[in-house]
């Protein structure tokens, strides 16, 4: 399913990890893709309240957590900084989304990264 919101379409979701040797392409790839389904997921299911939205967002943290391993055996590790990148991209596509109020946290609350 295509994107329909455009602020989505044409944002360069993991820039900073695209740009840093650190983290290996193929792995960051797999990484933009969980952060495009969520997108997928909530033009589909069109949360209409936080709480909805979380649980979106708790499908995709999972992702990444199991991502997590892709990194280290690629030689990488979803650390610090990566956290706060992959965290600013959740906050982004709540933001797209409508839900501006959305709590940082909470967006990622089940994360092990």
């Amino acid at each position: 399913m295509p994107i329909t919101n455009q602020q989505v379409a044409g944002h360069a979701f993991l820039r900073q990890m695209y740009d840093d040797s650190y983290f290996p392409d193929h792995v960051v790839d797999q990484g933009k893709a969980i952060l495009l389904g969520l997108c997928e997921r909530i033009e589909a299911e069109r949360p209409s309240d936080l709480e909805s939205l979380y649980a979106l967002t708790q499908a995709a943290t999972e992702e990444f957590n199991l991502l997590d391993s892709e990194f280290v055996v690629a030689g990488s590790e979803i650390e610090t900084v990566a956290r706060e990148w992959i965290c600013d991209e959740f906050c982004f596509v709540a933001s797209a989304y409508g839900f501006a109020e959305a709590d940082a946290e909470e967006l990622t609350a089940g994360r092990d990264w």
